[in-house]
């Protein structure tokens, strides 16, 4: 936060470009629900003190608490990405014309993780009354670093690759902390406290189904779904896994 804008020396990947392919019938299509769920009991999340940035603290309505494991009723997993890993190749997908947001909101990320198709708009707002910078730490799309001070216009940037998922951070508030996931194709969610996710309009197909969180990684399920089929298909991680 307060620093300079950092550079980097890779030129930006061109923004892709949907090659022409097969579009999906709605006559035909399916559709995937299923939960998410975490078997033990979660790890305990670290209380974050706000006494620096007590302008953070009065956004709050709760105390803050990092957020590797967020669980509801009956162990329902929150911050998982379900998507679709395989099973589309031949089908295009226009890039969805909405801008993802990603908002700073009592110096924490809102949402902490967030789903979006490659080359996708992101809008990152700082709703803070302090300066926050953020850093993504991508594999292989290109890393930024930017400050944005209270009340600046948002910052629009995309992905030009897939990738599962980018960690981003602030580097004056360390407990700052989210995911970007870049997909690259629409069938995607990120399940809230309840662990549902519900894949709508899926081609009849057989399709590699995975299931990612931060720190429980990915579990892949294959399933088939046949015309104007409905299927469930659930996840289940171990809440000792979290320690491997």
């Amino acid at each position: 936060c307060g620093g300079k804008k950092e550079e980097t020396s890779e030129a930006p990947a061109p923004a892709a470009s949907a090659p022409a392919g097969k579009t999906v019938d709605p006559a035909t299509a399916g559709e995937l629900t299923g939960t998410v769920k975490l078997d033990g009991t979660p790890p305990k999340m670290k209380n974050i003190s706000l006494a620096a940035e007590p302008s953070c603290a009065k956004a709050l309505t709760a105390p803050l608490t990092s957020e590797e494991v967020v669980t509801g009723d009956a162990g329902a997993l929150a911050n998982v990405v379900i998507y679709v890993k395989s099973g589309l190749e031949g089908y295009s997908f226009p890039t969805p014309s909405t801008p993802v947001k990603l908002e700073q909101i009592g110096c924490q990320y809102q949402p902490h993780v967030a789903g979006m198709v490659v080359a996708q708009t992101i809008d990152v707002v700082n709703g803070d009354q302090t300066t926050h910078n953020i850093h993504p730490i991508p594999t292989v799309n290109r890393e930024w670093n930017e400050s944005q001070s209270p009340g600046a216009a948002p910052i629009e940037k995309s992905f030009a690759r897939e990738e599962i998922a980018i960690p981003v951070k602030c580097n004056v508030h360390p407990w700052m902390k989210a995911y970007m996931a870049v997909l690259p194709n629409p069938y995607f969610q990120v399940t809230s406290k309840d662990g549902k996710f519900d894949l709508k309009n899926l081609p009849p197909g057989t399709y590699t189904i995975v299931a990612w969180h931060e720190l429980y990684k990915t579990d892949p399920q294959t399933v088939t779904i046949g015309p104007k089929e409905t299927k469930s298909v659930n996840f289940t991680f171990k809440a000792a896994a979290a320690g491997d």
